[in-house]
């Protein structure tokens, strides 16, 4: 790519979806290697356990594969040989099992890094958190409820009424001396020691310097990004600052970070010498409210002019766009918002709320249905049915009628 110096603002968000492997077509048959493909793109994939729609980690792989077995990628998590880890890398996220190295000097930071009910169980009942990484040992992969027996639990911190055993095991993991094997039905995390989940020539690696780490992750981050500022870089994996303009300017002094201007953008940015400059990109994906394309809401706001805001801890009352809300991708724009509801019971997918961004094209509300009605599909859903508000919502009923 030939050098630049600057982007137009449009150059930079068609960067930013190549990165993000939004500009691809999408394979007619999504197998492992796509799933690989889709990793090796975003690097990091977050985890949350809402599970009003689907849980979000399976949701990128659907953006940018369409309709994929999702067994693929529960076997890349949870099968031998595994390609893929839980860790805390942004927020609680999935990321290939190559990545460990770099993430151990956080690992070895915990007791001063991890949270302060992790940090005071380590410091104040050492040896109970001996006895859990035993009983981890002895019966793992195992879940919390399986050695809690009669640990007390705190009742005064809702939504995180973890137990000791709980706490204990979240500050193992957060050490790296316990790991995830994978989920139950429940969705709660399966412990087992490392030895018996990750890959042995993982685990016999070298460890980084912690410079060479921080590099490392400021690497992954650009490549994902393919453009963006300092903070966009840092957040990705949520790094500290000034290990990360340590990093960002050994790399542009290495030629593989190049420091450009981008109209609108207040803040330095940053192209990663191989980033691709789509002439135009030619996407349509609904984006889970995790995506990594926009995590960081004011590199969204500057790429795509999208104000976005999650609101499922925002009293009803004062819900704006709605509860699960996911932006939709169409060309290179957020074209449309739309609340969506997987109603397992009744098999349908329920829109309950659907809003048009200002500008947007005529064709959102039918290409925003075929988008609706291949993600039904992939959930088991037998239909769509628009339950809710806003000002695309009856064009958008009219375009699923249409669509059959």
């Amino acid at each position: 790519m030939p050098r630049r110096d600057k982007l137009s603002a449009a150059a930079a968000r068609r960067v930013a979806l190549a990165a993000q492997g939004l500009a691809d077509p999408r394979p007619p048959v999504p197998d492992r290697r796509a799933i690989r493909r889709v990793t090796d793109r975003v690097g990091v994939v977050q985890i949350d356990s809402v599970n009003v729609l689907s849980r979000s980690h399976y949701l990128p792989f659907f953006s940018r594969l369409g309709p994929y077995p999702r067994e693929q990628l529960d076997r890349a998590l949870n099968k031998a040989p595994r390609m893929l880890f839980e860790y805390w890398a942004h927020e609680a996220s999935v990321l290939p099992v190559r990545f460990q190295p770099y993430l151990r000097g956080r690992m070895a930071r915990a007791e001063e890094a991890a949270w302060g009910g992790m940090r005071r169980i380590v410091r104040d009942k050492p040896e109970f958190v001996e006895w859990v990484f035993d009983e981890v040992k002895r019966l793992g992969p195992v879940t919390a409820g399986e050695i809690e027996h009669d640990a007390p639990r705190a009742k005064d911190n809702w939504g995180w009424n973890w137990s000791e055993v709980k706490t204990a095991l979240e500050f193992l993991f957060w050490a790296g001396r316990v790991t995830s094997a994978g989920r139950n039905g429940a969705f709660a995390r399966l412990y087992d020691v490392p030895e018996r989940v990750l890959p042995r020539d993982v685990l016999d690696a070298p460890t980084p310097s912690p410079a060479e780490a921080h590099r490392e992750l400021i690497r992954i981050a650009a490549r994902a990004h393919g453009v963006g500022s300092e903070q966009c870089l840092r957040d990705y994996f949520r790094l500290r600052p000034e290990p990360s303009k340590a990093a960002i300017a050994e790399l542009v002094e290495d030629g593989e970070l190049v420091p450009i201007t981008v109209d609108g953008w207040k803040r330095q940015a940053y192209l990663h010498r191989d980033a691709r400059v789509p002439r135009r990109v030619e996407a349509r994906a609904l984006l889970s409210p995790f995506d990594s394309l926009i995590w960081e809401r004011a590199r969204t706001e500057a790429l795509f002019g999208f104000r976005y805001r999650l609101e499922i801890y925002v009293p009803p009352a004062k819900r704006v766009h709605g509860y699960y809300v996911l932006p939709f991708l169409l060309g290179e724009e957020l074209v449309a918002r739309v609340d969506l509801k997987a109603d397992r019971k009744a098999g349908t997918l329920l829109v309950q709320s659907a809003w048009g961004e200002p500008g947007s094209p005529a064709d959102t509300p039918d290409e925003l249905a075929v988008e609706l009605v291949a993600l039904a599909g992939w959930l088991g859903l037998s239909g769509v049915v628009v339950t809710g508000r806003g000002d695309i919502a009856a064009p958008l009923e009219d375009a699923l009628r249409r669509a059959g």
